[in-house]
């Protein structure tokens, strides 16, 4: 399961939605630009930030296409929030394959591109008058509830050793100052 922000605004809820995505151990962030830049409010991220991998689509008018596009070369399915009829609960969605759950911005939801580029659309059961949630509310009973399902019912969800070690020196490289000096020493021999 990976998540993508789509044209999310408020940096407050941005970065929640980062700070629940790596508590829950869910990697990659495609993060979509159409309207509004990405930022990270620091105090509320507390550092989640560093041990994502980020995946940012703002260099076109509209990036939910290219967003959807890589994704799908990646074997990904589509997902969209959605309160529309014939949502989904999140119980019943399928998990045997990869799968991209699309958050939306705050004012009016998930991209009509999304809508209409989506397999499948997930809603989440609410029994009071008010008809959604914050964003990052949302995301987080989501990604609980996915995640959970993720551990319990699939057998192959863990990284591989490789795409581990991959992390760990990203991670590393990002965590010690001047890595990229560090290794350029030691690949011509001047550090051992």
């Amino acid at each position: 399961m990976v998540l993508v922000s789509e044209d999310i605004y408020q940096t407050q809820n941005a970065s929640a939605i980062l700070r629940t995505a790596e508590c829950w151990g869910v990697q990659d962030i495609y993060v979509v630009e159409n309207n509004h830049s990405f930022q990270v409010h620091h105090r509320i991220a507390k550092g989640s930030e560093d041990w994502l991998t980020f995946y940012r689509y703002n260099n076109e008018k509209h990036n939910t296409l290219p967003c959807i596009e890589d994704l799908r070369k990646k074997g990904y399915r589509i997902i969209v929030t959605s309160a529309e009829p014939g949502a989904r609960h999140p119980e019943e969605l399928d998990m045997s394959t990869p799968f991209a759950v699309f958050m939306g911005t705050e004012l009016s939801g998930v991209s009509d591109m999304a809508i209409e580029m989506c397999d499948d659309k997930v809603h989440i059961p609410m029994y009071g008058f008010t008809e959604s949630l914050n964003v990052s509310i949302a995301s987080a009973i989501l990604m609980q509830s996915l995640v959970s399902r993720i551990r319990s019912e699939t057998t192959n969800w863990q990284l591989s050793e490789s795409e581990q070690l991959d992390l760990k020196i990203a991670w590393a490289r990002r965590s010690i100052s001047w890595s990229d000096h560090i290794i350029q020493m030691f690949e011509q021999g001047e550090i051992t």
